[in-house]
């Protein structure tokens, strides 16, 4: 279940997964990126002439690098 706001355009939950998650931000780099910044980061990690990172995609990397337990 999702924690984000249901009117959010952006899925914050999946953001921070990832940011923290794959990208190893730390909390004051993740909340000083743009939405666009974080989507910008989110490309490289995207086969060459694939299309920008979505949800889907966000969830697709998600599933394949899940945060350590």
């Amino acid at each position: 279940m999702s924690r984000d706001a249901p009117d959010s355009p952006i899925p914050w939950e999946e953001a921070m997964r990832f940011g923290f998650g794959r990208l190893r931000l730390s909390s004051s780099a993740f909340w000083g990126l743009t939405p666009a910044e974080l989507a910008a980061a989110a490309r490289a990690f995207a086969p060459p002439g694939e299309p920008p990172l979505e949800r889907r995609g966000l969830d697709r990397l998600i599933r394949l690098f899940p945060d350590a337990t």
